[in-house]
């Protein structure tokens, strides 16, 4: 007798997250991570930069090296299985960027760039940050993955979004506990995205622990979350948002998962 061939196992999904610092992918995309990973879905992580740009709570002879450890770490409790560093430089908030930075680079090269790292894993979803909290690198990166994501025919895209809605809550916070803050004026400035543009609602609370833990792995960073109110903590970190960019939105019920 001849046996029968099994039948082939089905191609588990694939979701990429693609960011400019170490940090983003946890504080932005962790509990979009952690939910795929929970769904048997393979994930990945893309990240330009080291982060040797950004303030530290205590300091560092090389911030670059110990934000990089953090983000692998950060990974590996997201249920990450792969992570790639592109090699840029932070930019920074503001100044002139430098030679190699994120703002320094040409479009092309960073499109280029993360293109390759798209190729390599073949997403079914690829994710990357809304770019508005006023960050010049989460701008150009999430510009450079929307052109790579077109450019590799990705099924599914994503900008992972804050809510503009929560953003003027934390800008009441903020008005209380540091009114010199620049952020206080959310619309002048262009935090967050409008919530009639969020495509994508997704009940993350059940990962919640995780997500701490992973926050806390980027210890050289202050959480954006602590000292907020309860009650304004959990709508950021219970729910994650956001707007679908392909296949485009053509209205309808909001989605409850990414994958489809």
């Amino acid at each position: 007798m001849t046996g029968s061939t099994p039948p082939a196992r089905p191609r588990a999904p694939r979701v990429q997250v693609v960011v400019a610092h170490p940090d983003d992918e946890t504080f932005g995309c962790g509990s979009l991570l952690l939910h795929a990973a929970d769904r048997g879905a393979r994930t990945a992580v893309v990240c330009a930069s080291r982060g040797e740009a950004g303030e530290s709570t205590t300091p560092h002879d090389d911030l670059g090296a110990v934000r990089e450890a953090e983000l692998r770490t950060a990974a590996r409790l997201l249920g990450v299985e792969r992570v790639a560093l592109l090699g840029f430089a932070d930019s920074g908030m503001a100044g002139e960027p430098g030679p190699g930075t994120v703002c320094g680079a040409t479009e092309d090269a960073l499109v280029a760039a993360i293109l390759a790292e798209v190729r390599a894993f073949s997403p079914d979803v690829l994710v990357t940050l809304d770019g508005s909290d006023g960050h010049r690198d989460h701008v150009l990166v999430r510009d450079a993955v929307l052109r790579a994501a077109e450019d590799a025919a990705v099924p599914r895209v994503y900008v992972a979004c804050l809510s503009r809605s929560l953003m003027r809550r934390w800008a009441d916070h903020q008005q209380v506990v540091n009114p010199g803050s620049p952020y206080l004026d959310v619309d002048e400035a262009r935090l967050g995205t409008p919530d009639d543009e969020i495509t994508t609602v997704v009940d993350v609370g059940e990962h919640r622990r995780a997500l701490d833990l992973a926050m806390a792995a980027h210890a050289s960073q202050s959480s954006p979350y602590v000292g907020l109110p309860g009650g304004l903590a959990d709508d950021f970190l219970d729910t994650a948002r956001a707007r679908r960019v392909v296949p485009p939105w053509t209205g309808g019920p909001r989605e409850s998962e990414l994958l489809a």
